[in-house]
């Protein structure tokens, strides 16, 4: 956000930002002339900025605090015993908070990642540097993701520790697995937010567009597939593709397999009748992560200010 404008020596105006400068001079780093056309070194300026104001926004602290929250309120009352049983009930459990929570966090986090650079004037002095633009939207997405990968590793990981401490390693890659699975589940939702954020005019637009998503690839989509499963005799194919065509039954789907019949029964019916393996379920997860980032570098090179 711009907070004012002020003439320098040059009879330039000087522009001060809301987070006391550092945008500005980070663009002026993307711009200098020795690193045009180094795009590595634009895409990790760009990168590095949009972490150090993830860090300054207290984003990274607040995603941090709410994983933490609801995994050690989680983990305290479920009651599992010390066993490698006891791991398995856990991430269950948090497998279900985690289809709902981790989505809808990553999506706050990504909305205003353009449309917000946009309205705060940020953007179009970027778009003026001799920079691509997809670049552009490709940095911020890892920066943003850097952010969100490691506030889910922490707050996740404090509920492991304390897990670890009581029940011990025997059944911890379990818990390490749900670990990996929950933060490529929240880079794909941060991803169809950035997407959101780059179709969306107003940041007021692309919240809606990240609510919609969320309720489609959260609720929705698994009532119909779940429900057209159960009422017609579909191939083995059909229910792949229903389960590759979310993110969601993926991050399902690879939880479940490290948990046997400790997780959800019927999903683990569909899943055993699909016949998805596991570096296919790794290799769609990560597709779903990259497919709405190069989506949204190829728009933002038609966008207009």
């Amino acid at each position: 956000m711009v907070d004012d404008e002020r003439p320098g020596a040059d009879g330039d105006c000087r522009r001060t930002t809301a987070d006391g400068g550092f945008a500005t001079a980070a663009a002026a780093e993307v711009g200098r002339t020795d690193d045009a056309g180094v795009w590595y070194r634009q895409l990790l300026v760009v990168a590095e900025t949009e972490y150090r104001l993830a860090i300054r926004s207290r984003w990274a602290v607040a995603m941090t605090a709410i994983f933490a929250a609801f995994a050690l309120g989680l983990t305290t009352f479920s009651g599992s015993s010390a066993s490698p049983v006891g791991y398995e009930r856990i991430v269950a459990s948090l497998a279900v908070l985690a289809v709902y929570l981790v989505p809808l966090v990553a999506l706050a986090f990504g909305y205003d990642a353009i449309v917000g650079r946009e309205e705060s004037g940020w953007l179009q002095t970027l778009f003026a540097l001799p920079i691509d633009r997809a670049w552009l939207v490709v940095g911020a997405a890892l920066g943003r993701a850097i952010a969100f990968a490691s506030a889910t590793i922490l707050g996740f990981g404090i509920a492991g520790g304390f897990l670890l401490a009581e029940h011990g390693v025997g059944g911890f890659d379990v818990y390490a697995a749900f670990l990996l699975s929950t933060v490529a589940l929240g880079l794909v939702f941060l991803g169809l937010g950035i997407l959101a954020s780059t179709l969306a005019a107003e940041k007021t637009h692309a919240l809606g567009l990240s609510l919609l998503a969320w309720a489609w690839f959260v609720l929705v989509h698994d009532l119909l597939g779940l429900g057209i499963v159960a009422a017609f005799d579909l191939p083995d194919a059909a229910v792949s593709a229903t389960i590759l065509a979310n993110p969601t039954g993926i991050f399902r789907a690879l939880v479940l397999g490290t948990l046997g019949a400790a997780g959800d029964a019927g999903f683990a019916t569909v899943l055993a009748d699909a016949g998805l393996s596991t570096p296919v379920l790794v290799g769609a997860l990560l597709a779903w992560i990259a497919v709405p980032i190069a989506l949204a570098a190829l728009i933002i090179r038609r966008r207009r200010l």
